[in-house]
């Protein structure tokens, strides 16, 4: 009877356990904040899925600003990753700090068994790149990269419509992302300094803003990689762009279909929106929520269904969420996810031959 009551009791403590280690906030640290998307999880909604233990941000100014913003306590702000993880032990970071800086991070986490999230795109080459795949691979964590665009029911719509056939055979995609430039718009100086930096960013709006027409078509495409890459890039800002390109033009080619990447900073208003065309319609994803559907009818007429989208059910409406949800195995990520390291590694390769087509001036076709 003792041994039955002893065996009840402890089935009673592992499921306690078991549902208290459910419900306990995934331990996160930030690392940088000069990235400005920073806002996106210092100024989230308290749902109870993770929580920031630590912030490693070496510029206390910048620290203390956003600190009376959000208010969160200086306390938690470190120099660095070593002093914050050795003192707040965090399960995952997310990276908030150049794109150069993403191999830092994976290099110094991924050891030590830390999850990494980082800021679009996954690094700023090809080397960069390997390095981190490898390291997450070695080191068994989740490297997860972030797209604004990957939470917009617009785009998920689509790919479920273009899935079923809805618009016949992808022939051609048109993706179209960017703005006024960083000056323009206004980002702080922590921010322009290296986003406008070829090193530190891995180049200007081709960087910035064709990562997601790339991350989009590798996604639609199911993981499939270019035959070939042709890119043009201009400057037409060297006022405020001195050291990289603010205009860009990147031509993916398949052996089914076509892309074409309009990444720019001179856009006069701000867009990130997809066209889609298949052999009988074309899908728009207008925005975040809106998404035009036209069938053709006879030679230039059609037919247009227009679809307003509500967000997304948890965890896939929000990067943090998704990313807790990975790490917790509440979820397993599709192959080529576009928050995937499949995905994204493809993503840079793409990136790196775009800007090799545009300083040699030719198409520069992909090893199988």
């Amino acid at each position: 009877m003792l041994r039955k009551l002893l065996f009840i009791s402890s089935v009673i403590f592992l499921m306690s356990f078991n549902s208290i280690a459910q419900t306990t906030p995934l331990k996160v640290g930030v690392i940088g904040l000069t990235h400005t998307h920073v806002h996106w999880i210092l100024g989230r909604e308290n749902i109870g899925d993770i929580e920031i233990v630590g912030i490693v941000e070496p510029n206390r100014e910048l620290a203390q600003r956003y600190a009376d913003q959000h208010g969160y306590s200086m306390s938690i702000v470190f120099k660095t990753m070593a002093e914050m993880i050795a003192a707040k032990k965090p399960e995952a970071v997310t990276a908030f700090g150049t794109i150069y800086e993403h191999l830092e991070v994976v290099e110094f986490c991924a050891p030590k068994g830390i999850h990494v999230m980082v800021e679009k795109p996954l690094a700023v080459n090809m080397e960069h790149a390997n390095k981190m795949a490898a390291l997450a691979k070695k080191h068994n964590i989740h490297l997860l990269t972030n797209y604004e665009t990957t939470w917009y029911p617009s785009n998920h719509k689509l790919k479920e419509l273009l899935d079923q056939g809805k618009i016949g055979d992808m022939r051609k995609v048109i993706v179209n992302d960017g703005h006024k430039g960083p000056k323009k718009i206004g980002v702080n100086s922590e921010f322009l300094d290296w986003l406008t930096d070829p090193v530190q960013n891995g180049g200007g709006a081709i960087t910035d803003f064709g990562c997601y027409g790339a991350n989009l078509m590798t996604w639609l495409q199911e993981g499939k990689r270019p035959i070939s890459v042709t890119a043009v890039t201009q400057q037409f800002q060297a006022e405020n762009n001195p050291k990289v390109d603010d205009e860009a033009t990147i031509i993916l080619s398949y052996s089914d279909a076509q892309a074409t990447i309009q990444p720019s900073w001179n856009w006069p208003i701000g867009r990130k929106d997809m066209e889609v065309y298949g052999l009988t319609g074309v899908m728009y994803a207008d925005n975040r929520n809106n998404l035009r559907i036209r069938m053709s009818e006879g030679y230039d007429g059609f037919s247009e269904e227009k679809l307003e989208l509500p967000e997304r059910e948890a965890p896939y409406n929000d990067p943090f969420s998704l990313f807790e949800a990975v790490i917790r195995n509440k979820i397993q990520l599709k192959p080529f996810d576009l928050s995937s390291l499949e995905n994204n590694m493809i993503v840079v390769e793409i990136l790196d031959a775009a800007k090799k087509s545009a300083i040699t001036k030719k198409t520069v076709v992909l090893k199988k």
